[in-house]
């Protein structure tokens, strides 16, 4: 069983990507604390087309899946939004070494995350809203 929920609305990954980010060869980790009442800790995964074909990406994101079911429920921030954003290297890297990222970046962005997190970044020319294509 897992210990998350998953993010499907386009909305809730914009306003995620406001949140704080680490980057590893393998994916880049996006958090975002959501400011609600909910401890529940939700996942989104996207990898574009440029990471390789569908069955590359689909091979990508149940690898991410994995990741997460084993990591989340124990390292993740509860109440908060986490996106796995998948990078080239990721299909090839070790399992072993997508996990030692995954608690490196866990670690790094769940114990740093406050509440002056809901603040956009000072370069972020982007709308506040979710006000982009439909």
């Amino acid at each position: 069983m897992r210990g998350y929920s998953v993010l499907k609305k386009r909305s809730d990954f914009l306003a995620a990507n406001r949140g704080k980010r680490y980057a590893t060869p393998g994916f880049v980790l996006l958090v975002k604390d959501r400011q609600d009442e909910s401890a529940e800790i939700r996942l989104g995964i996207t990898i574009t087309k440029k990471v390789g074909n569908a069955v590359i990406r689909n091979r990508m994101r149940r690898r991410f899946r994995a990741l997460a079911q084993e990591m989340l429920a124990g390292k993740g921030k509860p109440g908060a939004d986490h996106i796995l954003i998948g990078r080239d290297s990721g299909i090839e890297r070790d399992f072993g070494e997508l996990r030692a990222d995954m608690v490196k970046a866990l670690g790094k962005l769940c114990q740093n995350l406050s509440a002056d997190s809901a603040e956009p970044r000072p370069n972020d020319k982007r709308p506040a809203t979710g006000s982009g294509r439909r």
